[in-house]
């Protein structure tokens, strides 16, 4: 009897002709359902969540930890920053870091990964030589969803940098971006293209929904002041995990409440459909897409009533999630707290989960 193929394999063997990889260093293994992927709740509750013990066991100098990774005959370092108690940083670690899977050989074989506890007191000395506490490094570099990851080449660059949790498929993409050097020629969005293009023909719609305005997409704010605050969707066709969350976090009732007090588009992230960006450029979606740097759909970007970008989010977002940085938005969050991260706890979670 035939068996469909998860779309996660096909995009894995996708990657593997297009960019030229030697299918041997695919382990069968390594190609986990996306479903499976998507499947986890993200509601609060108590984790405990261990970090793999090939993890390093770090002083958090990353100047001695990029040196000794370099002695080693590794590509870099990655800086893990992650926190008890969150169903992503569960998901990174029991379904992309598992088991002894291709994943973890090939980044164990080319990196050493350094974690860091977003709310954690101990001392980290940066790459240019600076020390502070690890709260305020993870605050100092922006970590609004954790899991982050930072990929530090062997030259101290920074590679690549993840917001949030990645699948496997795309996660294992993205290290061979920075293992093959491809982040010295072009963006992730861009290799990640040719290796899994837009569908040529309309395999499938895009999710509609009664909340998102119909075009022209005259969304510019800078020559007058919105009402509300503005979300745009950047979502593709034939999209599991856009399907995913328009059956999931945008079915529940607290959510579309929430989603009333902005303005809200969905673009096509490959169409040549015309946008007026909040900034006032005439662009396409696709040119928008690219300029912004979107390396996942779907992609959620939010502008406060003047254009200007208050937070995105462009990885894998469930439920809880979602509400909170939909909270984050209307109740001006980010003029309180350096990040949403913080200003959770500022919050409470418990406060979050009640709504």
């Amino acid at each position: 009897m035939w068996t469909p193929v998860p779309k996660a394999t096909i995009q894995l063997v996708a990657l593997v002709f297009a960019l030229g990889t030697a299918p041997a260093i695919f382990a069968a293994e390594a190609l986990v359902d996306e479903d499976a992927a998507l499947a986890f709740e993200d509601y609060p509750r108590v984790r405990y969540i261990e970090y793999p013990e090939w993890f390093t066991n770090s002083f958090l100098d990353l100047r001695v930890d990029l040196a000794d990774a370099i002695d080693q005959g590794k590509q870099g370092i990655i800086v893990y920053f992650g926190q008890k108690h969150c169903a992503y940083c569960e998901a990174l670690m029991q379904i992309n870091f598992g088991s002894e899977t291709d994943i973890v050989e090939y980044t164990r074989r080319h990196f050493n990964v350094i974690p860091v506890d977003i709310w954690g007191g101990r001392e980290v000395t940066d790459l240019a030589g600076e020390v502070l506490p690890e709260n305020r490094y993870a605050e100092r570099e922006k970590t609004n969803f954790t899991p982050s990851l930072v990929f530090y080449a062997r030259d101290g660059r920074e590679a690549l940098r993840l917001r949030g949790y990645s699948p496997p498929y795309r996660f294992r993409a993205a290290l061979e971006y920075v293992v093959d050097g491809y982040y010295r020629s072009e963006s992730l969005r861009d290799y990640l293209a040719r290796a899994d293009p837009p569908p040529k023909f309309e395999v499938s719609d895009m999710n509609e929904q009664p909340f998102f305005s119909p075009p022209p997409y005259a969304l510019d704010r800078t020559h007058v002041v919105a009402q509300r605050p503005l979300l745009v969707f950047f979502e593709q066709r034939d999209c599991h995990a856009c399907d995913i969350l328009h059956s999931d976090p945008l079915a529940d009732e607290a959510t579309l409440g929430r989603l009333r007090d902005f303005d809200v588009v969905q673009l096509d992230m490959w169409s040549q459909t015309p946008v007026w960006t909040p900034d006032g450029q005439r662009i396409t979606a696709r040119e928008w897409a690219n300029n912004l740097g979107l390396i996942y759909a779907p992609a959620l970007l939010f502008f406060d009533e003047h254009g200007d970008e208050i937070i995105r989010v462009q990885s894998v977002v469930k439920l809880y999630r979602l509400r909170g940085v939909l909270d984050y938005v209307l109740e001006r969050g980010y003029q309180v707290a350096p990040t949403f991260q913080r200003w959770r706890e500022m919050v409470g979670p418990q406060a979050l989960a009640d709504q």
